[in-house]
């Protein structure tokens, strides 16, 4: 089953024709998180082959991610969506190439157009000016300098709705209770049973107490990180609901994930996307050792999701699309059933804040201690429910 997407494209010329460039934007259908930004200044053209331009770099990024998704691409051009989906003829010779290399991406039957207002295209139109902009500077657009995702609210294709409990008992379902109410009170609909995901952030390893960014090195649990696995085992053993483990493939998620699967009698199912963050020359070092090191660097990242760590780090942006694409692995392969996954800060951070449409910068708002609980309910139409976060009551 492929991934469900959202493409938005938007082309410019500023003078028809004139310095022209083109923006596009893929977007998870369910949870509106960005996946993956397309821009380029493309020289003097018309807008027509601009609009053309940014439609076929957004199909390919579309592509990059899952080739047997099912695109449904929203443009504010009449012109193009018409033409894409045959009601209209394409006469101008410009087009015709075009037209005919956006069909080529996917088999036909994968991608559907549909037309939207310009005020609801605002993110890939930014692009485009972005674009446009680096253009002007004799400079080519880059998305670790890119400010178009901060600057527009996220896509409303899907919503989110975040549930009352702070233990796990009321957010994690005992094996036989009934999960087809929806999300929230007043929506009235029986969406049936959601796909549960518990998210479980690995125990303590020797680095945690002293707040020193661990990202992808190795280190195995300390004494207290197997205590804490363990104690996050006999509440999952004893709500006896999860139905599968997953887990990054780093040792302090493992182990984690390996003392809860003994307890229910489970295998340990590895998902490489659910890694943590790399965080380049940063690995091993706190916070204030950072600042003192690399400065500039540091203040970057903390205004941008585009920016990333010194010495070929990962952005904010880059683990949000591996974990959008993990996540909808997970949601096709256990669909309606509940979920272990065993990760690290940054990916569950991103869970839970793709899961509410929240903005990037949302992330440093998020305490998510060692060995807690969070959860999020995935609904049939596409909704997300977040219905715990950091919970450590287990651990007391």
């Amino acid at each position: 089953m492929g991934m469900r997407l959202v493409m938005e494209a938007d082309g410019g010329s500023r003078g028809n024709p004139g310095p022209a460039g083109y923006g596009a934007v893929v977007m998870d259908a369910a949870s509106g998180g960005v996946l993956a930004e397309a821009a380029e200044y493309i020289g003097v053209a018309t807008n027509n082959v601009a609009e053309y331009r940014g439609l076929v770099a957004g199909l390919r990024a579309a592509y990059a991610l899952d080739p047997g998704a099912q695109v449904r691409v929203r443009m504010d051009s009449k012109l193009v969506v018409e033409q894409m989906s045959g009601r209209w003829k394409i006469k101008h010779p410009d087009m015709k190439p075009l037209a005919a290399e956006a069909k080529a991406v996917f088999p036909a039957g994968q991608v559907t157009y549909e037309w939207i207002p310009r005020e609801r295209n605002k993110h890939a139109d930014r692009l485009a000016n972005e674009a446009m902009d680096a253009g002007k500077r004799g400079e080519q657009w880059s998305a670790r300098n890119s400010a178009a995702e901060l600057g527009t609210s996220a896509s409303a294709s899907a919503s989110a709705s975040v549930s009352a409990g702070s233990a796990a008992a009321a957010a994690i379902p005992m094996e036989d209770e009934d999960e087809t109410a929806p999300p929230a009170a007043g929506w009235g609909a029986d969406l049936g049973t959601p796909t549960t995901l518990v998210l479980l952030r690995h125990g303590e390893t020797p680095l945690t107490p002293q707040k020193r960014f661990s990202g992808t090195g190795d280190v195995s649990l300390s004494d207290t990180g197997r205590r804490q696995a363990a104690a996050a085992a006999a509440l999952l053993g004893e709500r006896g609901s999860v139905q599968a483990v997953v887990s990054s493939p780093l040792a302090r998620a493992r182990e984690t994930a390996e003392a809860v699967a003994g307890r229910l009698g489970l295998d340990v199912r590895v998902e490489e996307a659910l890694r943590e963050t790399d965080f380049g020359a940063w690995e091993g070092l706190t916070f204030a050792e950072v600042q003192e090191r690399h400065p500039d660097e540091l203040a970057a990242w903390l205004k941008s999701a585009q920016a990333a760590p010194s010495g070929g780090g990962e952005s904010f942006a880059a683990i949000a699309r591996r974990v959008a694409v993990a996540r909808d692995k997970l949601l096709a392969r256990y669909a309606g059933k509940t979920v272990l996954v065993v990760s690290h800060v940054t990916p569950i951070k991103t869970l839970v804040r793709l899961a509410l449409q929240a903005p990037p910068e949302s992330m440093f708002r998020m305490e998510l201690s060692a060995a807690s609980l969070s959860a999020v309910a995935y609904y049939a139409d596409g909704n997300a429910s977040v219905r715990l976060l950091n919970d450590t009551s287990h651990l007391r």
